[in-house]
């Protein structure tokens, strides 16, 4: 039989090199009172790494070194204890201290992201119902399980949109077929957000699903509607992505825009967030996303733009890089030559 005492508390705060490699997490380990190490890294799992306090067991030797430590089978269970003492604890404060909950969330939710993340998503299960986040209907976080249990009954995935604002996700053109849907969207705003819902892949059987990537596939009708649109605008479309053969994979009418006239998304893969993170680290220079820029066949702008090529072809390379850099800055991509869309957009106003 195993025996051991277990103190244990989470600081409200992270100390201040929380975030750092200096950083180093363990708990203080005693054997019959007897102090054997300070920061035993063995018995707290990365992810709970802003547990601290100690453990003392009768049942360890006094005589063991700290590489028998690493080693010692009475270490591991009471290691595995301890980790489902904390998950549980943490599902109690959630449940029945929500609003306790929500500050330590705020403290130390990267911990539990990059645990998701980590090992390619093995500890999920553990995390994945302690993580929560804001949606497009409420600023309140709510937990992954809140979501599935309040969307409707057909919908087939879990929506999200990343990048660093609420204003800026909720304005997003991609947000357009969400809310014409009534469909909530979760809200991600760190780095590690997209990564880890690679990792996870789904929950409860459904899929995560970003609305800034591939094919919403939510309005029947929407589809059929453009179906129908692109023998019109074929060539307008083929001309523009002739023009922006260097920048796009594709051009062509969109199923998701309603009120923004246009909207560039990323290809199967590489995200365009995954991009931008992934540029930012050292030796990521160069990464990028496949890039699909969308038009709203139904917009007054596109409308108007598209009889203007009609009437006068050489206005393509103007109304291309228009269209491109306004969907660029909607989706919060640093334009690379401001001066080009200012040009272009002059050009147009003769």
């Amino acid at each position: 039989m195993l025996t051991y005492t277990a103190l244990l508390f989470i600081p409200k705060k992270p100390a201040y090199n929380f975030f750092t490699e200096s950083f180093e997490k363990g708990l203080q380990l005693y054997s019959k009172g007897v102090f054997i190490e300070d920061k035993n890294k063995s018995l707290i799992p990365d992810y709970f790494k802003f547990v601290k306090g100690l453990v003392d067991s009768s049942d360890l030797s006094l005589n063991v070194s700290r590489e028998m430590l690493q080693h010692d089978r009475q270490l591991k269970k009471i290691a595995s204890h301890v980790e489902k003492k904390i998950k549980s604890e943490l599902e109690s404060m959630l449940q029945h201290e929500r609003e306790t909950y929500e500050t330590f969330y705020d403290a130390y939710k990267l911990s539990l992201k990059y645990g998701i993340y980590d090992m390619f998503g093995i500890n999920k299960d553990k995390l994945q119902d302690l993580i929560m986040f804001e949606t497009s209907k409420s600023e309140k976080l709510i937990t992954l399980k809140e979501y599935i249990d309040r969307k409707p009954e057909d919908q087939k995935n879990i929506y999200y949109a990343t990048g660093k604002t609420r204003n800026r996700m909720m304005n997003l053109p991609q947000m357009d077929a969400m809310e014409n849907q009534d469909i909530e969207v979760l809200l991600c705003y760190d780095d590690v957000d997209e990564f880890m819902f690679q990792a996870m892949q789904q929950y409860q059987d459904l899929p995560f699903k970003s609305i800034q990537q591939g094919d919403l596939d939510i309005d029947k009708n929407k589809k059929k509607e453009v179906k129908k649109q692109e023998k019109e605008h074929q060539s307008f479309l083929d001309a523009i992505k002739k023009e922006l053969k260097d920048d796009v994979k594709d051009v062509k009418l969109s199923t998701r825009l309603t009120t923004s006239p246009v909207c560039v998304i990323a290809g199967e893969g590489v995200s365009l967030e995954m991009e931008k993170v992934l540029n930012q680290m050292p030796n990521g220079e160069g990464v990028k996303a496949e890039r699909i820029l969308e038009l709203n066949a139904d917009h007054a702008l596109i409308k108007t733009l598209r009889t203007r090529f009609e009437a006068d072809e050489t206005s393509i390379q103007a109304i291309s890089r228009l269209l491109y850099d306004q969907a660029l800055i909607a989706e919060g991509i640093q334009l690379e030559n401001p001066k080009q869309m200012m040009e272009a957009l002059t050009q147009l106003l003769k």
